[in-house]
């Protein structure tokens, strides 16, 4: 069976209000993100890795040791962009509680140290990448970029948050302001109930 497409968490402009258009959703969902799982269906289609039981194992299975076969882009990528659909929320924004906020205090030194540090990984990534916040093998969180499909998951850690930094993901909305949608996602659409989840599953 082909792999399918995991649906939005919402409807499309769900986020208008928060600052990312129907019309964003409608290209960077329905078209680019489609054509990640559509690619990936034709590149496995008669091999062993049809078989895999997700995405998330062809991606890993692709890796090769930081030498990726042709599927793991494409792979990569519709995992990226469900993790950042899912990262999102219409009653997003604000700054996190629970243990997550415990651990942002303990790991990085408070809110506002995380804010930076997410902001300078997601301006700084030279071209199209991700910023993320993960656990990391020890146990502590930390925050990164990586550029075009790779992600924390290969090197060991377990993402809890992601911000998409191609520039489809913001250039209908902001043009060429990405530290505008930076500043955006982190103050109005992250789903902090989420990212707490994803933190204790990650540490327990």
């Amino acid at each position: 069976m082909a792999f399918t497409l995991p649906p939005l968490p919402y409807a499309m402009d769900a986020l208008e209000s928060k600052g990312m258009s129907k019309q964003t959703f409608e290209f960077h969902y329905g078209k680019h993100h489609a054509a990640y799982l559509n690619n990936l269906n034709g590149q496995v289609a008669g091999k062993e890795l049809a078989n895999a039981a997700s995405v998330h194992e062809v991606m890993l299975a692709t890796w090769n040791g930081g030498k990726p076969g042709p599927e793991f882009n494409n792979a990569a990528q519709v995992i990226n962009h469900t993790f950042f659909w899912e990262s999102m929320s219409p009653s997003g924004g604000g700054k996190p509680g629970g243990k997550v906020a415990e651990a942002i205090e303990k790991d990085l030194g408070g809110y506002d140290k995380f804010v930076e540090a997410f902001k300078a990984a997601g301006a700084t990534q030279f071209g199209s990448g991700w910023a993320w916040l993960s656990v990391g093998k020890e146990g502590k969180l930390e925050v990164s970029k990586t550029a075009n499909a790779e992600n924390p998951w290969v090197h060991g850690a377990t993402p809890i948050l992601t911000l998409d930094v191609w520039e489809h993901a913001y250039y209908l909305d902001v043009q060429n302001r990405r530290p505008d949608f930076i500043s955006n996602f982190i103050s109005n659409l992250i789903d902090w109930q989420r990212v707490e989840q994803r933190y204790l599953e990650a540490t327990k």
